[in-house]
């Protein structure tokens, strides 16, 4: 909790900060499809994530009529040193766990750390301006 939400919160919290001097900006907090639909025996982890989708929403109203946007990016699984790290702790789990993912991914793959960063480029915008308590979801479809 305390580096999934507190965190995020403490983001929001000085971010707004520096924005509402200088007329505005864009937050794009990154949370996860845990956020949005359960994932079995992980309930800290679900918790924290749908709790940034609530500070997202609660944000995005308080601070739009001040210039500021805030929207929040949803990815799936992503191909990262912390999944790469867990297969090789795990080895024995590994090709579960792969098979499990592509299961759950339509794509058949895991995500790229450069396709969310993509998103919240994107969000962070001219072009995404008109938009705030958006959550794009980055999943290969998983929540489809």
């Amino acid at each position: 909790m305390r580096t999934n939400l507190k965190s995020i919160f403490l983001c929001i919290k000085y971010q707004i900060a520096q924005m509402l001097p200088q007329g505005g900006g864009s937050i794009v907090n990154c949370a996860s499809v845990s956020g949005l639909s359960a994932t079995p025996k992980m309930p800290a982890y679900c918790a924290s994530k749908f709790g940034i989708m609530g500070l997202t929403k609660v944000a995005a109203r308080d601070y739009a009529t001040r210039g500021i946007h805030i929207n929040a990016v949803y990815p799936g699984t992503i191909h990262t040193s912390a999944v790469d790290a867990f297969l090789q702790q795990e080895p024995e789990l590994a090709d579960r766990f792969i098979d499990t993912i592509r299961a759950r991914h339509p794509m058949g793959r895991l995500g790229t750390p450069e396709e969310v960063a993509s998103a919240v480029v994107w969000l962070s915008s001219p072009g995404a301006s008109f938009m705030t308590d958006h959550g794009l979801v980055v999943d290969g479809g998983r929540m489809a």
